[in-house]
């Protein structure tokens, strides 16, 4: 992954200028169309690109601390970044996002498969469960970055268990969590457990929780 960081920064700069005015003419032609007919392209790895197991979409929450949310006033407040299909459109998302260690306020980055909305009611997601750490403050923009690029690298090893990731930026503390499949799982859920101790390198006295989405959602 980091030897590919900055192998995206050649040719696509020199033909912004061009890109940019075919969009606009591809806007235009897309209003134009009746809307039945305007189907959301697929994403997929450009040439030579390093293509990923699974699509992954990022998506940016952030709510006003103290007011109760219901899944549908969060599902309204819980925006698309956008998705990618390679390692090296991953880097070009990540290296424009802000770290979380410098989001302010009650924030949170999600990283899940395409497809799966990071919400407990997501056919994906409704029978499983996240492992959750809580950390010091300072923390989170490395541990995000190192959960992340392990499950984008497959490095779990627990076929399609794995759904997606998220860091919430509290005033107090931050919270890093993976979400799985199947809670009812307990070899797959201890197996993610010594992965994310291992790749997050966690001292051996870290507290970590893991909780079922029926009882976050009770």
């Amino acid at each position: 992954f980091f030897r590919l960081k900055d192998d995206d920064s050649g040719d696509h700069d020199q033909n912004e200028e061009n890109n940019t005015q075919k969009d606009s003419e591809k806007e235009k032609n897309d209003r134009e169309k009746p809307q039945s007919t305007t189907k959301r392209k697929a994403v997929v790895p450009g040439p030579a690109e390093h293509p990923l197991q699974y699509n992954y979409t990022f998506w940016y929450s952030r709510r006003t601390p103290g007011r109760p949310t219901s899944s549908q006033s969060y599902e309204q407040n819980i925006k698309q970044i956008g998705t990618f299909a390679s390692v090296e459109q991953f880097w070009r998302f990540y290296s424009h996002m802000v770290r979380p260690g410098d989001l302010t306020g009650h924030s949170d980055f999600h990283l899940f498969k395409e497809g799966i909305k990071p919400m407990w009611e997501d056919d994906a997601n409704k029978n499983g469960g996240k492992w959750i750490i809580r950390l010091r403050k300072g923390l989170a923009s490395r541990c995000w970055e190192n959960l992340i690029l392990a499950m984008l690298g497959e490095q779990f090893m627990v076929g399609e268990e794995i759904c997606g990731a998220v860091v919430s930026v509290r005033f107090q503390e931050d919270i890093i969590s993976i979400w799985n499949k199947t809670a009812s799982d307990q070899a797959t859920t201890a197996r993610i457990r010594d992965t994310l101790r291992r790749v997050l390198n966690l001292p051996p006295n870290t507290i970590m929780e893991y909780k079922t989405h029926t009882d976050s959602i009770k």
